[in-house]
Formats: structure tokens, sequence, C-alpha cells
């Protein structure tokens, strides 16, 4: 026994050893960030957003936030949880967010209130972690009865659900990672023993499990739990974490990746890019050739036949086929920020294993364009769904409403905007971004502060400001979008640089005191056609997507309240047949912009005609743009004539238009949110796509809550993808009912005894089951 242990003991000091050596082989070989605290915004935009940021952060009420885990740990809260999202079954899930939140910022500013806040928090999540005793902290109703479930392998997991809570493993994602952040940038060592102990509670927890059953777990939605248990092991040095991570990688996700598939239509969106976020992190601490490819492919798809202008994906949460963006252009609920969030850590992540700029590139287009319009100017409210729909808006979140996903990310966004400006490797400094800034980089001494005009002008200048003379090669990123020669003068002096095979100018020489680089380079128009070639148009300003405002009319909700679909917004759909087109034969569409004011980055669109009226419009970047509806991308056409038979071809749009304006409530099966926010419920179901339209059948049953606000609605609708099969029974608040019509566009229901809340069950026949359901909906009256 003795010799046995011994041995095991060489074993594992070997396994430590050897995965601490992979740790610094990569650090050697990767390019770092800097830290937030040694870099100081200057720009006046990005500093003002920070601010605001600061004070919606100070808004938010901790101890609200906190009570879902001094409940969960059995401890009286101080202040009854928020509503919204935090009191509907993701309780918790803003307050992981909210770690995270306070120290990035703390390390972006070094504002005393917020340490003061943050330490606050901390010290309250402590207590409920040392009164469970189990190294377990979180805010998932019903939380000891779900994980002692899971324990003893009583798994039942769907897409957004596990063991009936709502995506449990996804909320205590968010916790991992505030513990990590508050001890990576605020040096919070009680936040990394908590981690670890949390941690350490996984890998008791799923001790017992199969493979198959902790993979049969992970279709639910987990967020980037591999990610965060990787982590754990560079903390710790300790590699059963490592393993643990890679148990939580979804293979069903991965696999496809690696044999370099895109089998993402129809999949939810944001669910999908953390796994790969960890995917990457532990490719590069095991030297995973296979799994860091699988990321790269993912990368390259989404980003470049996935992605829309401002940077952003998916519609409605989904991706749709990467052939067909028509439902991005139709639908309201367009780019989720959430996903924008994460696919930007990715492309941090390749950045610093390539040093390839085309990922500094996509960092930009989707920090100005998505990320810094995400947040209103004045209130600092959030938001979700940015739709492409033209002559749509946008809804804001307000601090003691809303708790959506895209409000803990969002918050989050804001307190980092000095993370990816500049990045080291031995003695090259990368310059990825150009924003007015300082840097301090204490290991060289010396500091470095950017001036940039950018993106009224292309010119920045930096100035050095060192003791002693120091060897450094300075990389400046060459952006995809400059299509001119790049001026550089070192000194005064003009010099050249040039543009290495990573897309970086790089200047070495010995640098002293006061030396100064000045940048120039041209900004100019471009234009930008949507990913599957439709007839879809942006343009951009550098980098800068630009936008027109339409009008104001009906914009409801534009503030949210507290209601589970506050984030949507819900105002009348313009038709299509009313957006101004494109009416131009010449193949250079940028030639169609015309510079107003330089100063205020202002542009007119030329060439516009609504039904048979010309018009202009006026441009702005898209990041300036509030409070109103709006257009990115342009539908063209050659000819009026040709514009003629185009308003014909809308009548797809116009019958949706005329749906929704006599729809009361709505569920998009098999889509997460729509279906969380009427409360599912099910038996022996299942969710699928088709083509990218989501579906929900069943051999068993299931139900939704629908809303009958003001007692509108007269009948029931419900369409499926399978010719309105009649092999299953409707029931309305438990009373078995039968179609009064069955078309081609579904099947109707009239409501007899008309409630304001109305319980909808779908369930099927012995031997039969419910078909493919793509939409339950409560109408007014028959669409015409």
């Amino acid at each position: 026994m003795r010799k046995f242990a011994c041995r095991k003991l060489v074993i594992v000091t070997f396994l430590a050893f050897s995965f601490s050596s992979l740790i610094a082989q990569e650090k050697k070989q990767s390019i770092s960030l800097f830290q937030l605290a040694d870099v100081r915004l200057k720009d006046e935009t990005f500093l003002h957003a920070q601010d605001l940021n600061k004070a919606y952060l100070l808004a938010l009420d901790a101890d609200r936030l906190l009570a879902p885990y001094l409940k969960e740990a059995g401890l009286n809260p101080k202040k009854p949880n928020y509503t919204n999202w935090e009191n509907s079954g993701l309780d918790g899930h803003i307050g992981g967010h909210y770690v995270s939140a306070l120290a990035l910022m703390y390390a972006s500013t070094g504002d005393p209130m917020i340490y003061k806040r943050l330490d606050y928090v901390l010290q309250e999540l402590k207590e409920c972690q040392d009164n469970l005793a189990t190294g377990y902290v979180g805010g998932v109703p019903g939380s000891k009865q779900l994980w002692d479930e899971i324990k003893q392998g009583k798994i039942k997991a769907g897409s957004f659900d596990l063991n009936n809570r709502w995506v449990p493993l996804y909320n205590i994602h968010k916790i991992y990672a505030g513990l990590r952040d508050a001890y990576y940038f605020a040096g919070r060592e009680d936040a990394q023993q908590m981690l670890i102990k949390l941690t350490d509670w996984a890998v008791e927890l799923v001790s017992g499990l199969s493979e198959a059953q902790i993979q049969d777990m992970l279709r639910s939605e987990h967020g980037g739990l591999n990610e965060v248990f990787a982590e754990a092991a560079v903390i710790s040095g300790d590699n059963k974490y490592l393993q643990l991570a890679e148990k939580f990688t979804h293979q069903y996700i991965l696999n496809p990746l690696i044999a370099q598939k895109d089998e993402l239509t129809g999949k939810h969106a944001n669910t999908q890019i953390p796994k790969i976020i960890g995917a990457k992190r532990i490719a590069d601490l095991e030297g995973r050739k296979d799994w860091d490819e699988a990321a790269r492919f993912f990368w390259e798809t989404v980003v470049t036949k996935r992605s829309v202008a401002i940077g952003g994906n998916s519609a409605s949460e989904h991706f749709h086929p990467s052939t067909d963006f028509s439902n991005m252009i139709t639908n309201i609920e367009g780019p989720e920020t959430c996903n924008t969030y994460n696919m930007m850590r990715l492309s941090t992540q390749f950045f610093q294993s390539d040093g390839d700029s085309k990922f500094a590139d996509y960092y930009e287009r989707a920090l100005y364009n998505h990320i810094l319009s995400s947040q209103h100017p004045e209130h600092g409210g959030l938001v979700y769904f940015t739709s492409m729909r033209p002559s749509h808006y946008r809804v804001y979140s307000q601090p003691q409403t809303s708790f959506w996903c895209c409000v803990g990310s969002g918050i989050e966004n804001h307190s980092k905007y000095s993370e990816f400006i500049y990045a080291h490797r031995g003695n090259e400094l990368f310059v990825n971004l150009f924003i007015s800034s300082e840097l301090n980089w204490k290991d060289k001494g010396v500091q470095i502060t950017q001036q940039s005009l950018f993106p009224t002008e292309g010119k920045s200048v930096f100035s050095f400001k060192t003791k002693k003379t120091i060897p450094l090669a300075l990389k400046i990123r060459y952006p995809n979008w400059v299509k001119k020669d790049i001026s550089v003068h070192v000194n005064g002096k003009s010099i050249q640089a040039f543009k290495d095979a990573n897309g970086y100018l790089t200047i070495d020489r010995k640098w002293k005191n006061g030396d100064k680089v000045e940048l120039s380079f041209a900004m100019e128009v471009n234009v930008e056609q949507l990913p599957d070639h439709s007839e879809y148009y942006a343009f951009r300003y550098g980098p800068l997507v630009l936008a027109a405002k339409t009008d104001t009319a009906q914009m409801l909700g534009l503030l949210a309240d507290d209601s589970r679909g506050g984030h949507i917004a819900k105002g009348d759909q313009v038709s299509l047949t009313e957006i101004p087109h494109l009416v131009v034969s010449n193949a250079n569409l940028a030639e169609q912009v015309e510079m107003i004011s330089p100063q205020d980055l202002r542009f007119r669109l030329k060439n516009l005609q609504v039904r048979t009226e010309a018009t202009e419009m006026e441009l702005m970047p898209f990041y300036k743009l509030h409070d109103s509806r709006y257009i990115i991308y342009w539908p063209k056409v050659n000819s009026s004539s040709e514009l003629a038979e185009r308003l014909v071809k809308y009548e797809h749009d116009d019958y949706q238009r005329k749906l929704n304006a006599i729809t009361v409530d709505q569920v998009h099966c098999g889509q997460q949110q729509s279906e969380s926010d009427h409360a599912i419920q099910y038996e022996l179901s299942n969710t699928g796509s088709d083509n990218g339209v989501q579906w929900r059948n069943a051999t068993g049953w299931f139900s939704y809550e629908l809303a009958n606000k003001n007692k509108r609605a007269k009948l029931l609708w419900i369409a499926d993808l399978e010719g309105n099969s009649q092999n299953f029974n409707v029931l309305i608040n438990g009373t078995v009912i039968t179609p009064t019509q069955v078309n081609a566009d579904g099947r109707y229901y009239l409501l007899e005894d008309i409630n304001e809340n109305i319980k909808v069950k779908l369930q099927a026949l012995p031997n039969q089951s419910v078909p493919k359901i793509k939409e339950v909906r409560l109408l007014t009256n028959k669409i015409d």
C-alpha cells in the first residue's frame, strides 16, 4: 500500500509539473493584454460611456441582487429579489455579472465607491458559501433539490431547462465568472478561494456521473463553464480542474466543427459561443490542435458568413441559414448584444494566439457599431436586440426593471473599454485601436500617450515618456478598411513602415523620452452587402456603420418595464413597401454617399425612392443614433420599374405585418426566450429546426401561458410545419376544444370563455404525436 501511495504521488507531481510547463510555454508564446489598471481612457466618447455605466452600477441595489443567494444559503435576505428575470427562474444571474462588472470598473477607474460595493458583495457571497459549507454559492431557485437530483444521475435536460429549472448551469456560470474576474481584475484573494471551493463542489457534483450523462446534461445551456474550470486550473495549478473543463465541453457542438462542418443553422447562437471560448482556452492549455482548429472554423464561419455590418449575428437569438438573411431583414429581433460580447472575447483569444490583425479588425467593428451603440448616451440604458429590419427601433433597459442577459453582459461591456487598445509580447508593443488613452507599461518603465482624432479624422499621435532609452518594436494595426498607404512620421520625419503578414506596421528602434510617432490614414466610405448576396447594402465610413433616422412614431416600450418580454420592440412594423430603396444601376454604390459635415460625421445618401417619390436621407454613425426608428441596410434596385416589381413581392412581409397587428400574445415554439416567457411545461417533447425555423413537437404534451390583455383575443391560432395535422388535442384552461377552421396558414380555435390568462396545452393522441408546431398566437380576429 505504501509503495502504491508513493507511486501515485510521483504521478501527480509529474502531472502538475507538466501542466505548469504547458502554462509557462503558452505565456511565453502568446500575446498578453495589459491590465485594465495599466491603461486609462482619454477619449471623450468612451469615457462618457464608462461614466454612465458606473452610475448604472451604483444605481443597482446590491441587496436585491444578492437576495437569491441568501435564500439558497438558508439566510434571510435583506431586501426582496428584483423582478423580471430575477424572480422568475433565472434568479441570481445578474448578481454574477455584477461582480464581474464591479471588478472591471474598479480596474478601469480605481474608483473607491466601486471597490466598496464590490467588497460588500463579496463578503455577502462568502457568508452564503460558508453557511452552506458545501462550496456551493448560487441563486438558482430550489438549488439543493436540483443539485441532489443531478448528483444522483436524475437528469432531464432540454435546450433551455434542466430538471424543470431555467438554465441553472448557465446561471451559475455567471457567479463562477464573477469570482474569477474579482480575483483577476481586483486582486481579491477571497474571490479566488471562493472560486476554488465552488469548483471543488462541481467536481464532486459530477464525480459519479458517466461521460454520457454529463454530455446529456450539457444539452441545457451552460454558458462557458468549461472556460472557468480551465481558469481554475490555471489559478490553482491543479490539473483536476482542467479535466473537469474537458468533461464540460459539449461534444455535440464541437465534433462537427472539428470536421470543419457548419451545422449551426437553427441553433441558439449564444448558447454555442461560450462553449467555443472554453474549447479554445483548453486547446491553448493542452496544445490541442484539433480543438483550436474547430474554434477557428467557428470564428471564421460566424464572422464571415453569419454576421451583419455591426458585427452581430442571429435573428430571434438563433442562427438562420447562412445563405438566407431574409429573416434578419424582416424580423424585429435582430443581433443580440450578448452574442457580440462573446464573439469579441473569442476574437481576443485568437489575437493572443496568432497576432493576426483580422481579429482586431472584427473587435473594432463590433466595439463601435454594436457594443458602443447598445448604451443610451443619456440615461445609460442597455439594448438586447438591435433590429436590422428597416425602420424599426431598439428598446432600452432601466436599472430597477430590466434584468436580461444583455443587461448582465452590458454592464461588463462598458466597464472594460481599455482592455484591447494595447497588447504586448516580449519587446513588441501592439496598438490595436485608435482610442485616446495612456498606457503605463511598468515592466518596461515607459508611458505612452495616444492622442487620436479618430474617428472624425484618420490621425493618431503616440508620445513616449521614459527615463532611459528602451528598444521596442511598435506594431500598429493596418486596418482592413484603409485602402491607401498609411503615412508614418517619427519625430517629424517621414519613414517607410511596411505591413507585415499579420497586418501590422512595425517600427523597431530604441525609443527615448519625448519621441513621437504620427500616424495618418484616409477615411473613406465603403459598401457592404449582406453575406447571402441579396440586394441589401450597408455603408461604412472607415469601420463606422452609417445609418439614417426615419421617424419616431409608435415606438412602444422604448424604456422597458419589468415584463418578461419588455426587451422586445413591439411597436408597429413599417411595411417594406414604404421603405426607401436605392434606385441605381451604378456598381460603385459608395458614390451615392456625400459628406455633409466632416466634424459631425454627417452624410447624404442620394438616389433613394419611396414607391414613386424620389428622396434623400442623412446618414450618421450608428453608435450616435438613438430614440428613433432607423435604417442600416438599404434595399437596392436598378430602376423604378424594378422597384415596382419588388413591391409586389413583399406580399409575405405584409401578411406577417397583418398577422402581428391582430396578435395579442404569441409564442415562437422551440425558441428559448419566447417559451420561457410563456411558462413552458412539457412531457415527452422535443425541439428542433427546419431550415432555420424553430419548432416543438411531442409524443406527450406541452403547454404555454398566454396573456390576453384587456380580454381582446377572440381566437387561438396554431401553425405547424406538417400540414396542420389533426392528430392532437388542444386544451384551453383544461378544456378540450375543436378547431373552427383549418387553413394552409394555421388552425383557428374560437375562444368561448375569454380570460386574461389563458393556458394552452397541446397533447398527443394515443400512439400519435403533436406535429412540429412553430407558433401559437392569440388573435383579435382572422387575418384578411
